[in-house]
């Protein structure tokens, strides 16, 4: 039997039980797919009608194997982890507690910083490939990467505040003139059948947006995992402020990862062709969004460099949630963002 890591339901009608020592997703007496326990990392519910049994719930909680549920847009609504995930109740109390000193702007400024770095390092990595085969094109994007930089500028400025709350607004505008130098840059390089125009959130019906929407769903259910298991308590952020349901610390994290687990991956695609497949409403059909969900957890599989050596993305998304945990507890001097390479 082959390992899978990551097992995805997505048809309505389906089901997925225990039955041994594995996960089966079924739809009457049919076996739609299958995964070993053991090797098993994540499930993944991304339709309506599709029922988990009880039993499979327990054989996930028992071995730390979360469950997420997305909808057809990518926006996350439920994460089922085991009770035991919760962590030591020191570092609760210590992320808490820092939302209230300095800690908080250290950690905000940091993250900041990490996605505007990423961000110029995509940039630079798109330009790689350009260099002989579209030079205008090359330098434009590398000059594009400069501009995005710049908005670290405003962030040094304000490494002095003492609570997160005096600099929020600035840093987040900081953020919001990187990101549209990114989104530029990024606009002048996607295929020109797609008629993507502007960077849109959730509710967008454009193949470019819905694609990138639909990753960085994904992509939160690994970071939220990433944050429980590390200890700390996702709805306790420190740039995105807080607001019943709002999963804050989730994304704030996120900021460091879209870029090369999910924006690489979209931009590769789009410059190769793939085929998006929508229906009337703007909404990517179930054999495009199983494939598309595929390639991000493959991304997310992927090494990459990190502190000297290479590790697996997911493992990275881990360690930065480990590096965060300690910083707040006092056991480590700074938290340093995952800077992309290009």
């Amino acid at each position: 039997m082959a390992v899978v890591k990551h097992l995805i339901a997505d048809e309505f009608g389906t089901h997925v039980g225990k039955y041994s020592e594995r996960l089966c997703v079924t739809r009457q007496k049919e076996k739609l797919a299958q995964a070993p326990l053991l090797h098993l990392e994540s499930v993944l519910v991304t339709s309506r009608g599709v029922s988990v049994s009880a039993d499979a719930f327990e054989a996930c909680c028992e071995r730390g194997i979360p469950v997420f549920f997305i909808d057809s847009l990518g926006k996350p609504f439920a994460s089922v982890y085991s009770a035991g995930l919760t962590g030591t109740t020191l570092t609760r109390r210590e992320q808490l507690l820092a939302y209230y000193d300095r800690r908080s702007v250290h950690v905000a400024l940091t993250v900041a910083a990490g996605k505007i770095e990423n961000q110029a390092a995509t940039l630079k990595y798109m330009a790689k490939s350009r260099k002989e085969s579209d030079p205008a094109a090359h330098e434009e994007l590398q000059l594009c990467a400069l501009e995005v930089r710049d908005s670290l500028a405003i962030l040094n400025e304000l490494a002095d505040a003492e609570r997160v709350d005096d600099i929020r607004q600035t840093l987040m505008n900081a953020e919001a003139q990187a990101a549209i130098r990114y989104w530029a840059a990024i606009r002048a390089i996607i295929p020109a059948e797609y008629e993507w125009h502007t960077r849109e959130g959730r509710g967008a019906t454009d193949p470019i947006n819905s694609l990138l929407n639909y990753g960085y769903g994904i992509l939160y259910g690994q970071i939220e995992r990433a944050i429980v298991l590390a200890g700390l308590d996702p709805y306790a952020g420190f740039i995105h402020a807080d607001r019943p349901g709002k999963p804050s610390l989730v994304l704030d994290l996120i900021e460091e990862f879209r870029q090369i687990a999910v924006d690489r991956v979209v931009f590769g695609l789009a410059n190769r062709r793939y085929t998006i497949r929508q229906d009337k409403r703007g909404r990517l059909e179930q054999d495009t969004r199983r494939d598309y969900a595929e390639k991000i957890l493959d991304r997310l599989e992927t090494q990459v460099p990190y502190e000297g050596k290479r590790h697996v993305l997911r493992a990275v998304i881990q360690s930065q949630a480990r590096h965060l945990a300690t910083f707040l507890r006092g056991d480590r001097d700074a938290y340093e963002p995952f800077r992309a390479q290009w």
